[in-house]
């Protein structure tokens, strides 16, 4: 009987000395067919258990690009910088440019190269470097769906996945994901993208020369930058465009006329929200994204803003943008006027005032330095500004502008002061005369005559005018009620100033003031549009009649605002000055843009520690010797308007036709005698029973509700009880509201960093008494360094408001500091009790100039 074969016979019998060792070819036939079944089968299960994954997040991710009014880039705001472009819209030498560098059998292949991978796994296996075999699909599904995959396992999943996706997917489809999918160095993604960063044009636009640039360095796009390596980047392009003529993308004579593309250097490694650009990019992220301060914005988020791909116009005007920032170098770095002191800032908002379209917003020299925007987030006294408020609610209660007032210097108002008397200079004590009409009073800023205006009328009017125009409510910074506001002792932004002069230029119209004109996407859907409402707060005839006497202000020879006749059309303004010079304005306008500068002074300004804190007196300079609004602000905003004026139609404003005396002819005699009733008194009867009575004697009744303790409905108070007057006289019932008097609450106001008589007449001014006491403190003697109550607290009129003073370091302190500054070289983003502190001053030696 024959002896069974084993399967394994090792070794070989009967076989030479090599052969007894060599396989058998059972062995080899049962090796590869278990091999291949193995693999078959592997190939199988990977093949159903992987699918298609969904794209990465990134992929769709676009850049948001704001725009000036012209259609010219601001900025960006984006994640990753790219913009999603059609295969459809593109030449066709675009995309295989690509094919021809990156994969010639692109068009062909069933979304692998097996000759590539075994090239590939040869030269791995036998030392000769690793090497990639990924054809343009697999690419693709490394950068749509994966991310970068280096182990075996991972590419052995994107290979199956780029069969999956060859299958299921269009060719176009592919190529075009993979285009606005790809790297390109200089932090740009996608073919569009990388067309406006190296050529300044659309990928729509390109050359084949340019497209085979670009595709050239698709594999190492950082190193073979022209820029970077521009020998390497020719020598890509020679490839890339040899292929494409190979591979018949374009003809003979391209081939011939093809030269290296010319191209945009690489730009330094720049802060891009530098210089202006970041307070404008700044100011449309706040006004669009939607916020606690902001809860109507149109975009529900920061990530919405930088992934969404929108285009943003705003309504910067870029050559108006640029004279803001040339007239502030007046002020520091070409010192056209004299060089003011390093620590002084200018503001200027300039408005559309028909529709709150800002034209120009400076708020600082370098956003990445000074975060803080002066036009925007700033709070500082606005002087005599606030002037033209009183006057137009004056101009409402039956005040006109031949009305006449005292303007000599020195007018005392008895008992002003919470029954101590108040004594109001002019600026310079400049004596005016004992009768001057309202629009003398405003061409000179003359103090005495508008607070006696404010008197006359009530500051609460004042306030409510102001607040009706356009100045914010701010609880941090309310405006007051007492009468020193008109002469500016509330702080404002420059913005809202700005706002509430463009409603006396527009006729009483209030509008938004915004940067953002449309906000679209790629494709041109309108997603938002700036607010056009108007709201009426005022009658034209009160603001022409305001706008004359404003107008007078440049007009007349002696005018604080003279300076500006320089324009050579109608200017209306004001200038404004805070008690000791802490601040400088000019607000003005023509029919068709409103200006506003503004100009501080802070004690503590370093942008390197990042500290700006403080208030200062704005030290002179030039030919001025002291800083008001009629003197650089002026200056600056009349140079700034010779340019935003340029082309510009000249309007007239509304012409002001002065009130007329009427007379009234003596009445002739009639032989009818005029019906007469007497009034009786009707005091102690209910509202209800003397109203009918009244009526019976066909009298005409009206009613003021005063507090006192008689009953809710009760009679307190008959005009001409007891006369004989003509039937169808009004009479005035005063009747109980039940409820007892109860004084009038006020604000404390803000008086820290003050003096402490100048703190005192301004707790005097808001009907408060002040008292006082001294504590050790880093601050000057005798500066307020707190209040109690504090400011901004509701306590009735009469109280009792505490100064405490500082009376100097506590012996044996010395003054040498802690040393504790933060030092991190942040740009500033000061506490706002130091940034926008009022520095509230009672106007006693004059606030205007």
């Amino acid at each position: 009987m024959a002896r069974r074969r084993r399967f394994w016979n090792y070794p070989r019998p009967r076989k030479g000395p090599v052969q007894r060792w060599l396989p058998s070819w059972r062995i080899v036939v049962g090796t590869l067919l278990t091999g291949t079944a193995l693999g078959a089968g592997l190939f199988v299960a990977a093949w159903s258990t992987t699918t298609i994954p969904k794209n990465l997040d990134e992929v769709n991710n676009q850049a948001t690009t704001v725009y000036w009014s012209s259609g010219k880039p601001i900025g960006q705001f984006a994640e990753q910088k790219r913009e999603l472009v059609k295969l459809d819209d593109l030449p066709a030498y675009v995309g295989n440019a690509v094919v021809a560098s990156e994969d010639d059998t692109f068009w062909t292949n069933n979304g692998i190269d097996v000759k590539g991978i075994a090239r590939a796994a040869y030269n791995n296996v036998t030392g000769g470097g690793r090497q990639g075999a990924s054809t343009l699909t697999q690419q693709y599904v490394e950068r749509y769906y994966l991310n970068t995959e280096d182990s075996y396992a991972g590419k052995a999943r994107e290979a199956i996945i780029a069969l999956k996706v060859a299958q299921s997917q269009p060719k176009q489809q592919v190529l075009e994901s993979y285009l606005n999918t790809i790297y390109w160095g200089r932090n740009t993604y996608g073919i569009q993208a990388a067309s406006q960063e190296f050529f300044g044009k659309d990928a729509k636009d390109l050359t084949p020369s340019e497209a085979a640039m670009l595709s050239g360095i698709i594999p190492s796009p950082n190193n073979w930058d022209p820029s970077v390596n521009p020998e390497r980047a020719q020598e890509r392009w020679e490839r890339s465009i040899n292929r494409m003529y190979q591979q018949g993308y374009i003809t003979k004579d391209e081939r011939a006329k093809a030269e290296f593309p010319k191209f945009k250097k690489k730009k330094e490694a720049t802060n891009t929200w530098g210089g202006q650009k970041g307070y404008l990019m700044a100011q449309v992220r706040k006004e669009l994204v939607r916020s606690d301060s902001n809860p109507d914005g149109p975009l529900e988020s920061e990530q919405e803003l930088e992934t969404r791909g929108l285009k943003i116009t705003t309504t910067i005007d870029q050559k108006l943008q640029k004279a803001a920032v040339e007239v502030e170098k007046t002020l520091h770095e070409d010192g056209q006027y004299g060089k003011a002191n390093k620590n002084v800032r200018m503001s200027l908002v300039s408005m559309d005032p028909k529709t709150g379209a800002v034209k120009a917003l400076y708020g600082g020299p370098d956003y990445v330095k000074q975060s803080l925007n002066t036009a925007t987030q700033d709070v500082v006294q606005a002087g005599s500004t606030f002037k033209p408020f009183t006057l137009m609610a004056g101009l409402e209660n039956d005040v006109t502008l031949e009305d006449r007032f005292d303007g000599q210097s020195g007018k005392v108002f008895p008992a002003a002061n919470n029954g101590e008397d108040w004594t109001v200079p002019n600026f310079g004590g400049a004596n005016y005369g004992g009768s001057i009409d309202l629009t003398t009073a405003t061409a000179h800023s003359v103090n005495t005559a508008y607070v006696q205006l404010n008197d006359e009328i009530g500051p609460e009017k004042t306030r409510e005018v102001a607040e009706r125009a356009g100045i914010r409510k701010d609880e941090n910074y309310p405006l007051t009620a007492g009468l020193s506001n008109v002469l500016g002792v509330d702080s404002v932004r420059p913005i809202d100033l700005a706002r509430a002069y463009s409603t006396i230029a527009s006729g009483g119209y209030r509008t938004t003031p915004h940067i953002v004109s449309k906000v679209e996407t790629l494709d041109g859907t309108v997603l938002y549009e700036a607010p056009q409402e108007q709201e009426k707060e005022f009658d034209a005839d009160v603001t022409t009649a305001a706008t004359y006497a404003m107008t007078k202000v440049v007009e007349d020879p002696t005018g604080s605002g003279r300076v500006a006749q320089e324009l050579g059309r109608p200017v209306a303004g004001k200038t404004g000055t805070s008690n000791d010079n802490k601040s400088a304005w000019f607000a003005g306008f023509v029919p068709q843009l409103t200006t506003v500068v503004g100009l501080r002074q802070y004690k503590t300004l370093d942008l390197e520690a990042g500290k700006i804190a403080g208030q200062d007196d704005i030290d002179g300079f030039g030919e001025w010797p002291e800083i008001t609004g009629g003197t650089w602000p002026v200056r600056a905003w009349t140079d700034f308007m010779q340019v935003a004026t340029e082309g510009m139609d000249e309007e007239s404003f509304p012409e002001y036709v002065p009130a007329q005396p009427t007379f009234s002819p003596s009445p002739t005699p009639s032989e009818t005698e005029e019906e007469t009733v007497t009034v009786p008194d009707v005091t102690g009867w209910d509202i209800a029973k003397a109203t009918r009575e009244l009526e019976k004697l066909q009298l005409v009744v009206s009613t003021r509700a005063q507090n006192g303790d008689e009953r809710k409905g009760t009679v307190l108070q008959v005009s001409g009880a007891g006369q004989e007057v003509p039937v169808g006289t009004t009479v005035t019932l005063v009747v109980s509201t039940g409820q007892p008097d109860k004084p009038e609450q006020v604000v404390v106001p803000n008086v820290v960093g003050q003096p402490r008589t100048t703190a005192e007449q301004m707790i005097y001014g808001d009907a408060l008494q002040p008292a006082v006491r001294e504590e050790f403190s880093d601050q000057p003697v005798g500066i307020v360094i707190d209040t109690d109550p504090g400011q901004g607290s509701s306590v009735d009129q009469g109280s009792t408001v505490t100064l405490i003073v500082s009376k100097g370091p506590e012996p044996g302190n010395g003054d040498n500091g802690n040393g504790n500054g933060n030092g991190n070289g942040n740009s500033p983003s000061p506490d706002p009790e130091e940034s926008e502190s009022p520095g509230v001053d009672w106007p006693l030696d004059g606030a205007e100039e």
